[in-house]
Formats: C-alpha cells, sequence, structure tokens
C-alpha cells in the first residue's frame, strides 16, 4: 500500500497553534486510511515550537509570528524533518493543512495577520515539492481518493 505524509492536525492530534485540531470528517480518514498507510507529520512541533504557540504567517523568506518574533529556523528545521521522514517512508504524495505557513500548498496567508491569502506555498510543501513529492491539501482530496467506490 502507498504511504501518505499528513498534516497531524487533520488526523485528529492537537498540534494546532491554538492546541486544537483540524480533524477531517471521519468518512473521509476512513476513506484515506483504506488506500494509504498515513505517515502524521507536524513540522512546527518537530521544527522544535510548542503547542500551543503564537500563530505565524510568512513574510518575504522568514517566518514571523504574531509576537514579532522571527521563527524561521524552527520552520526551515521542520521541513527538514518531514523531507527526511517522507524519504525514509517513501512518501511521494502529502496531504497538508491549507493555509499554514508550513504545510500551505499553493495558497498561504501573507504576513500581514489580516487572513488575506496570496499565492505561495508554506516552508515545508515548498520543500518537498521541490524534491517531487506531490502536496495536496484538504479539499483536494479527489485527488487522493475516489469517494464513488
Amino acid at each position: 500500500m502507498e504511504k501518505l505524509l499528513v498534516s497531524a492536525c487533520l488526523l485528529g492530534n492537537l498540534c494546532k497553534y491554538n492546541g486544537g485540531t483540524n480533524i477531517l470528517p471521519q468518512e473521509v480518514l476512513k476513506a484515506i486510511r483504506e488506500k494509504y498507510i498515513l505517515i502524521p507529520v507536524c513540522p512546527e512541533v518537530s521544527g522544535g515550537l510548542p503547542v500551543p504557540r503564537e500563530p505565524s504567517e510568512r513574510q518575504g523568506e522568514r517566518v514571523i509570528n504574531k509576537a514579532s518574533a522571527d521563527v524561521t529556523a524552527e520552520y526551515q528545521k521542520g521541513a527538514e524533518l518531514a523531507l527526511i521522514l517522507a524519504e525514509r517512508f517513501d512518501c511521494r504524495k502529502a496531504l497538508f493543512k491549507e493555509r499554514s505557513p508550513s504545510c500551505g500548498s499553493k495558497v498561504i496567508y501573507d504576513g500581514t495577520f489580516s487572513r488575506t491569502i496570496i499565492s505561495r506555498d508554506g516552508v515545508t510543501s515548498e520543500l518537498l515539492k521541490k524534491k517531487g513529492i506531490e502536496i495536496f491539501g484538504e479539499s483536494e482530496l479527489s485527488g487522493l481518493i475516489n469517494f464513488d467506490t
């Protein structure tokens, strides 16, 4: 069975910046588990950030939290550890949390903490895409599973 790297918050792990989760609906989790071996990852926690933590956004090449602290190093470390995990388990695809400064793919928040969306990848998604890993957000589940079968 193919392995899938998955944002841990989508699986129900309490690793979201506010201590919560972004758990997917149970029927979606069941369908994903029937097709893939899931490899959970939270790059932000792996990079050394606590739960809960200040929300962060990308500002240019830096990642800054809402308290104005630079957390770029933690995001980069988490991205590198996620890549190691993906390579170790031969994950060619990932299902990541949309709009996250780490996991977001295609669109993320713009760095102003105004909830404005821009076209850009999060730190981890950017690195994994460079290594040929296909990234899906939770709104792109049809690219990973077929709900008609």
